[in-house]
């Protein structure tokens, strides 16, 4: 771990009791259960855990992406119940940076367009967001394959293309589903490296679900997901 990301006193997410039940078969199954959850501006926190432990439901709930069966997601002060549909997908193009498992990049659109999207969603011009998107993408090595559709890259060039378009909107926090997955261990290190100085410099908060050992090493804070609740790991 590394102590030198200067944290603030912004407690930038807030989970509170935060529940999801299934209501699926003959019994509920209660994935998350009454979890709580404080990360800060310019913390990085690694969520560990086995599979089919809820890390990837977590996560879909941090974003936006489902609605809890009870408890409260607060991101930047804001409680995302209060927020419908419209108003919720503006929220995350202005706070939220969300890499997935499995990239979601646009088939028919290059490289750089897919990093500008949230940025052309948001109202700038294709030349400004396209500026802004192909800065993003020569920090992690992709400026080379700018023109190159998904189809034409490799599946950790795509997951490279993911992690700046997540970035580019200069986000409060950013989500994470297992984002070295598919990367080389050059390449993972300049990841690192470029997550390492955004929290330092524009106090930007990371959450980061993940497999990966060392990933989780280099985070502020690692915590375990089991029986539906965060456990405070150790972390050297």
């Amino acid at each position: 771990m590394t102590a030198t990301t200067p944290h603030t006193a912004t407690v930038m997410l807030e989970c509170n009791n935060l529940t999801r039940v299934y209501n699926e078969g003959p019994q509920d199954l209660t994935v998350l259960d009454q979890l709580e959850l404080k990360v800060h501006a310019g913390e990085r926190v690694a969520i560990v855990g086995s599979s089919g432990s809820g890390k990837t439901t977590l996560l879909n709930l941090l974003g936006g992406l489902d609605r809890p069966s009870a408890g409260s997601v607060v991101i930047a002060g804001e409680p995302l119940s209060g927020l419908n549909e419209a108003a919720l997908g503006r929220f995350r193009n202005r706070y939220i940076g969300f890499v997935y498992q499995f990239h979601h990049l646009l088939a028919e659109f290059t490289a750089v367009e897919n990093a500008a999207l949230p940025l052309i969603i948001r109202g700038q011009s294709k030349k400004v967001a396209e500026q802004r998107a192909m800065q993003l993408l020569e920090r992690v090595g992709m400026k080379a394959r700018a023109d190159h559709k998904p189809g034409e890259l490799s599946g950790g060039e795509r997951q490279r293309v993911a992690i700046a378009r997540a970035l580019v909107t200069d986000p409060s926090l950013v989500l994470m589903d297992e984002p070295t997955g598919n990367l080389d261990q050059t390449t993972a290190s300049t990841i690192l490296a470029l997550m390492d100085e955004l929290a330092k410099e524009s106090a930007c908060a990371f959450v980061i679900v993940t497999h990966d050992v060392s990933l989780a090493a280099h985070q502020d804070r690692v915590l375990k997901l089991d029986g539906g609740q965060l456990i405070e790991q150790k972390n050297d």
